[in-house]
């Protein structure tokens, strides 16, 4: 690993240093809200390192929640990984080692850097996207270290802090929509949603409105195959 992969890694990843360290403290701040210690946060940010999961994990260990709650819930909120899984099982096979963790550290907004992403001749796949990854949960980390300390200490009201994760996806999605010309599947994804809330009620629209998306984004991937299959042939 030279010099400038380490370079390129850092400030190609300088962007999720900022929002990663800002929602890792709003993660840290919830769990000492809750009671839990530093060593709980930072066990969670180390093992199970998924985002909005663990905020939702902050919920489901103070309610007490079963274990299969928790595994349903888990599957629902992180089902989107799959996609992620299955677009890079080719990049991810030309990893020569640390396959194993960058499977593990593959978070939304890594994937947006080592999916396809242009290196100069002297910086390896392998090593960027192994350091990457790691860059990425050590600044997950370190929000999440600084916010269980301010929870402890600071007497500040930090009411309102978990809708951070919110707001970050709500970012994402506008600078995708900015990004992309075809729109039908953040429409898709809108509505399907909406209308699964309006039906199921706010407790149990996420599973039908994740099938829902889902189902949506097979139809809309088959057609366009299907279309330049046709312009191919």
């Amino acid at each position: 690993m030279n010099g400038k992969t380490i370079r390129l890694a850092f400030l190609a990843t300088l962007p999720v240093m900022a929002g990663y360290i800002v929602l890792g403290i709003g993660f840290g701040v919830l769990m000492a809200e809750k009671g839990y210690s530093l060593w709980w946060a930072l066990l969670m940010s180390l093992t199970i390192y998924g985002g909005s999961l663990q905020y939702i994990g902050v919920s489901l260990l103070s309610s007490g929640a079963s274990l299969l709650s928790a595994a349903l819930i888990t599957l629902t909120v992180h089902a989107r990984h799959i996609f992620y899984g299955i677009s890079m099982l080719g990049p991810y096979r030309k990893l020569k080692h640390g396959r194993a963790y960058c499977i593990f550290a593959l978070t939304d907004e890594t994937y947006s850097l080592v999916c396809a992403p242009q290196l100069p001749k002297e910086v390896g796949y392998t090593p960027y996207c192994i350091l990457v990854s790691a860059l990425d949960q050590i600044y997950w980390l370190l929000g999440t270290l600084a916010g269980s300390v301010m929870g402890t200490v600071l007497p500040v009201d930090f009411t309102g802090v978990d809708f951070s994760m919110t707001a970050l996806f709500v970012a994402i999605f506008v600078e995708q929509w900015g990004q992309t010309r075809d729109h039908r599947p953040a429409i898709a994804g809108l509505l399907i949603s909406a209308l699964c809330r309006i039906v199921f009620g706010a407790d149990r629209f996420l599973i039908p409105a994740m099938l829902g998306i889902t189902a949506a984004l097979l139809l809309f991937g088959a057609k366009s195959g299907a279309k330049e299959a046709r312009q191919n042939g």
